[in-house]
């Protein structure tokens, strides 16, 4: 009999294995192999949906009418994932996501990456800029992953990869070469939210999108002339080593979340998942194996940085004997969304690009 028992437990355990568990709050719904992980992820999302909507929009967001299912993969692949939401008539819904990587990889960069992308839709109602969107949400990743980006950003430049704003501004879709959308974006992001903080971030974008007119925006938000001042400007920050700037709002704290839970919130915050400060930020790496932080990362752009100039004119790094920049590329119209559109947004590969195997589509 006892044999019997063992052997019916065992065949349960199984089947729930097989099948996956899952791990239900107000507004997600977590799906994943190990029962442990899906409370776990669930009870992360929860959190951040609501310290996320803080530090953004100074406050918390209503329960969506239907959660969003969320499917887990967790293990030695490549972090990512893709989150779909439809657009119509003022209303965004329909959420779905799926994510990757390691538990801890989706607990720090993953999970906060994606709601942002939320939050965002919930804000605004509509489509944004992908080098908004993307750079809003790599903002509030994990410090190791953030310092990818600086050290990316300089090859691209140095190997004529980069996108000239006036293209990146109308950018609706994610082009073929999307790694340098996601390095320009997030640092264009954290110039910008440095310079006035995410308030100012958003009220900037608000008037851009009202009617793409993204140089008067920037003129009367910043103080810059058009987009080709920015891009100028931009660059001698990059040029600089990324030197910070005041005042400073860029690094996503969930201890800076004032209000905290909702009285009634069955999650509490979580300390292990805090961003601690720049100069102190060093995590393990998984992509590469060595330790790696944020200020690492910006002093190591910045020594590249005092070896080449970057023309204000062009792309391309140049070794200082040269003064050829490399052309521009010519400015694309954005194409007007339409009544009802779906979105998909996913994170970069934050694990080597080859480890990626999540697919997604662009309706």
């Amino acid at each position: 009999m006892e044999a019997r028992i063992h052997r019916a437990a065992w065949i349960v355990a199984l089947l729930v294995v097989s099948m996956g568990a899952r791990y239900e709050t107000p507004n997600f719904v977590m799906q994943t192999a190990d029962p442990r992980l899906a409370e776990q992820f669930g009870k992360a999302a929860e959190q951040y949906r609501h310290d996320l909507a803080v530090a953004w929009l100074g406050k918390s967001l209503p329960d969506w009418s239907q959660p969003c299912v969320v499917t887990a993969q967790v293990g030695n692949v490549g972090a990512g994932g893709a989150t779909t939401f439809v657009f119509d008539r003022g209303e965004v819904f329909g959420w779905r996501m799926t994510i990757q990587g390691s538990a801890q990889r989706i607990l720090d960069s993953v999970l906060p990456h994606e709601i942002t992308h939320m939050i965002l839709a919930c804000h605004f109602r509509r489509p944004l800029p992908r080098w908004a969107d993307e750079g809003a949400a790599t903002s509030v990743e994990h410090p190791s992953e953030r310092a990818k980006h600086y050290k990316m950003l300089v090859e691209f430049l140095r190997s004529n990869r980069g996108i000239a704003f006036k293209r990146m501004f109308a950018m609706e879709e994610y082009p073929r070469d999307m790694m340098p959308l996601y390095a320009q974006g997030y640092t264009l992001a954290e110039f910008l939210i440095q310079r006035g903080g995410r308030a100012r971030f958003l009220e900037f974008l608000s008037a851009g999108l009202e009617n793409d007119q993204w140089s008067e925006a920037i003129h009367a938000h910043y103080g810059y002339q058009d987009l080709g001042t920015l891009q100028k400007t931009w660059l001698a920050w990059v040029g600089q080593g990324f030197p910070p700037l005041q005042p400073s709002g860029g690094a996503f704290q969930l201890a800076d979340a004032k209000p905290g839970p909702p009285s009634n919130s069955t999650y509490p915050a979580r300390a292990s998942h805090e961003a601690i400060p720049v100069a102190q930020a060093r995590a393990a790496d998984p992509g590469d194996g060595r330790n790696v932080s944020l200020a690492g990362a910006v002093a190591e752009a910045a020594s590249v940085r005092s070896r080449e100039v970057l023309p204000a004119s062009g792309w391309r790094a140049a070794e200082t004997r040269s003064s050829t920049p490399a052309p521009a590329v010519a400015a694309e119209p954005a194409p007007s969304p339409g009544p009802v559109r779906s979105q998909v947004a996913h994170p970069q590969p934050v694990g080597r690009p080859h480890q990626i195997i999540l697919e997604w589509r662009r309706n």
